[in-house]
Formats: structure tokens, C-alpha cells, sequence
């Protein structure tokens, strides 16, 4: 709980300074008031930050915690339980630790007169900020259990792609993780047992030139392999303070959409988590140049991102969305049509979510045949890789039993 510091005066009118824990200032006075004591001033003490801030800032709680923990609130408001009682309940059930600690705290606010929304946006390592204004909308236009629900399904249904995108992708990293083990160990632990065998060929120049390449870079391994993994190690550190900087993420997402067949895939991605977003937003009621912004840092990709802050531009000016969206090369001609449609009609807030999900339907089938493709790809270029090694033994072996 936040520490609060205050002045107060007791029943003789002897002023009393001192600290207390409390939820929030309202409780902080009301604890003061059971003591007998009048408050001048209660406020948060400076540089003691509370639990529930902390974690808040430094820790996520997973999307299916939040899903669920939207979809309870909205069933306690909708079934008429008050909002300190719904928080409350919430906040004592919950078997996330962050999650319970940062409801205390919004509880808190909340009881202080702050608006849900605004309270919620205090942790946006809890709370997305599309999920904090679709709160707000929903408060200031009568609808809140509405928006709390959409927010919840909005959030279970892009875990539930994640969960498929990453198990699309863990079978074959799997196998290339196994192949580079088994590869390497062949070459480091197998390979340099042949080198005295093959002597008497090299003194005779008969040695084939692929079994030498190997027989050197098997003893390359062997000899300066631990060089090579600190080089890759401060390779790895090296990148990853570069990908923390901002030319850094564009380099990153610049080269994401350039991998053959993959690249297409991401951009369709995150165009249909741009759809979705924005049309969430707007469905309720978000303004459409807050929603625009939301929706664009929400799209996973620097470069679209960009694009979508340039058309936000052209819409300030009274242009159409359509336009500057197609312009940009990320959005495909039928999406951006189907925009174009959705503005004339005044009615994107539909068109938006039904191509969010034509683009998944498609980009998913095109994922899951390139996966598909991807595994036995795999297999055949490691088969390719342990077959030389092999070969690169077994000829010399051969040609030694011949001159025998």
C-alpha cells in the first residue's frame, strides 16, 4: 500500500505530524478520523512508491489473466454488485500476485473520485491503453459493462492468435535447435577421431578435398570453438543494446518483411491487428484520431506504424483514410477498398473487425502450408548436412581398404 504522510490536530488542538499506510487518501483521512484527529493535510509521501506502482511498471500479467479479469468485472457491474465491491472481490480472488496488488491500489484511486479508466492507466504494464480508453468511452458514455466485455474478448482472441502463431512456429524451431546440437557434436566429438586414420592418404596426396575441409574445421571447432561462442555471445549482446534503440527496431522490422514468404505473412498480421484495434475503438466510441493512434502502436511493426501516423496527418486535414493508406505499400488493394467503403458508409467500425477477420483467415492458412513446408525443408537440408559428413569419411575410408 502507498505510504501517505500528514498533519493533524488532536482533540486539544496540538498539531501531529506523522505516516500511514493506506489504500488511498479518502481511507488515509478515515483511519485519521478513528484516531480522533482532524487532517490540515494528507499526501503521498515522495520517493516511497508503493508496492502495486512498482509492479505495475515492472511486471506484465498475462493476456488470458486479463481476459478473464475484464470479463468478471463487466459479469459483477452487468449483475448490479457496486463498483468498490466488484473491484474488491476481484482483487481478493485473483491468484496473480501483481494483479491482486495493483487492484488495491486502483481501488484506492477510485475511491478518491478517479475515473476507472484513469485509474487503470496509472499501470500500463497491466492495462494496454486501448483496453484504459475502451474503459473511459464506455464510463463516459453509459456503457462501461459493454466495453469492459469487448475488451475482454478483444483480448482472449489475440492470446488465442499468439498461442497459435508461436506453436505454428515451436515444431520447427525445434528441429533446427536439435539438428545444430546433433551437428555440432558430430563435428567436435567424432569427426577429429578420424584424422590419425587418414594420414598415411594425406602423405600420399591422395586425401579428398571435402574430407580435408571437414578434418580443418572439425579441428577448427576443437581448437577455437570457445572463441567463437564469445564471439557469438558479444555478438548477441551487441545486438540486443542495438534492437533496445529506435533505428535498431526499424532495422529489425525492415528486415523482418524482406524473409521470403514470412515477411508477407508478418505485414498481414499486423495489418489485421491495426483492423482490429481500430475498429474495437471505434465501436466504442473512441474518437477516431485517438483510436488511429492506439491502433497504430498497437500493429507490432515501426514501419506500419509510420504509415499510419502519416495518414493520421492527411485525416487532420479532412482527407479520407483510404488514400494514404494504400499509398503506403503495406496495406493490400482490397483492404484499403474495403476502407475506403467502410468511410463512405460511416460505417468502419463493422468493416474493420470483418477484415481483421478475413486477413487472420487467410494469413493463417498461408502460415500453417509454410510450416508445413517449413518442417520437411528442414529435415532434408540437415539429412544433406549429416549425409556429407558422412561421406566425407566413409570415401576415404574406402579408398584406404582398396589400396590395402
Amino acid at each position: 500500500m502507498p505510504t501517505f504522510t500528514y498533519s493533524a490536530r488532536d482533540m486539544s488542538g496540538k498539531l501531529i505530524n506523522g505516516t500511514l499506510d493506506a489504500a488511498g487518501q479518502r481511507e488515509a483521512t478515515a483511519m485519521l478520523a478513528e484516531k480522533s484527529l482532524f487532517p490540515v493535510e494528507v499526501k503521498e509521501a515522495v520517493g516511497n512508491t508503493s508496492i502495486a506502482s512498482l509492479t505495475g511498471r515492472k511486471k506484465k500479467v498475462n493476456g488470458q489473466t486479463m481476459a478473464l479479469f475484464y470479463s468478471q468485472l463487466a459479469s459483477l457491474l452487468r449483475a448490479g454488485v457496486p463498483m468498490m465491491r466488484s473491484l474488491t472481490v476481484l482483487g481478493n480472488q485473483s491468484s496473480n500476485s501483481t494483479l491482486k496488488e495493483v487492484m488495491g491500489e486502483i481501488k484506492g484511486k477510485v475511491e478518491d473520485g478517479q475515473p476507472l479508466g484513469d485509474a487503470m492507466s496509472k499501470f500500463p504494464r497491466v492495462f494496454s491503453e486501448m483496453g484504459c480508453n475502451m474503459v473511459r468511452a464506455g464510463s463516459e458514455g453509459g456503457f462501461l459493462e459493454d466495453a469492459l466485455e469487448r475488451v475482454g474478448a478483444f483480448t482472449e482472441l489475440q492470446e488465442d492468435l499468439k498461442g497459435r502463431t508461436v506453436s505454428a512456429m515451436a515444431y520447427p524451431i525445434f528441429l533446427f535447435s536439435v539438428g545444430s546440437v546433433v551437428l555440432t557434436a558430430l563435428l567436435v566429438f567424432f569427426v577429429p577421431k578420424f584424422d590419425m586414420l587418414f594420414e598415411r592418404l594425406r602423405k600420399k596426396g591422395e586425401m579428398p578435398r571435402m574430407t580435408e575441409w571437414l578434418l580443418s574445421f572439425s579441428g577448427f571447432l576443437q581448437s577455437y570453438g570457445w572463441i567463437l561462442l564469445i564471439a557469438v555471445a558479444i555478438a548477441g549482446f551487441a545486438i540486443n543494446l542495438k534492437m533496445k534503440t529506435d533505428a535498431g527496431k526499424d532495422l529489425a522490422d525492415r528486415i523482418k518483411l524482406k524473409i521470403p514468404v514470412l515477411g508477407d505473412i508478418l505485414m498481414s498480421l499486423a495489418v489485421a491487428r491495426f483492423c482490429r484495434v481500430l475498429g474495437t475503438l471505434l465501436g466504442n466510441g473512441v474518437p477516431i484520431l485517438k483510436s488511429l493512434e492506439i491502433a497504430g502502436s498497437a500493429a507490432g511493426n515501426r514501419l506500419l506504424t509510420r504509415s499510419i501516423a502519416d495518414a493520421t496527418e492527411n485525416i487532420k486535414s479532412g482527407e479520407s483514410l483510404a488514400t494514404p493508406l494504400r499509398s503506403s505499400g503495406y496495406f493490400p488493394q482490397s483492404v484499403a477498398e474495403m476502407i475506403s467503403v467502410g468511410e463512405e458508409s460511416n460505417s468502419l467500425d463493422t468493416v474493420l473487425p470483418d477484415i481483421a477477420d478475413s486477413l487472420e483467415k487467410t494469413t493463417f492458412r498461408r502460415l500453417d502450408l509454410f510450416v508445413r513446408l517449413l518442417e520437411p525443408m528442414m529435415l532434408l537440408v540437415m539429412a544433406i548436412l549429416v549425409l556429407g559428413v558422412v561421406l566425407a569419411l566413409l570415401v576415404p575410408v574406402l579408398k584406404s581398404s582398396t589400396t590395402l
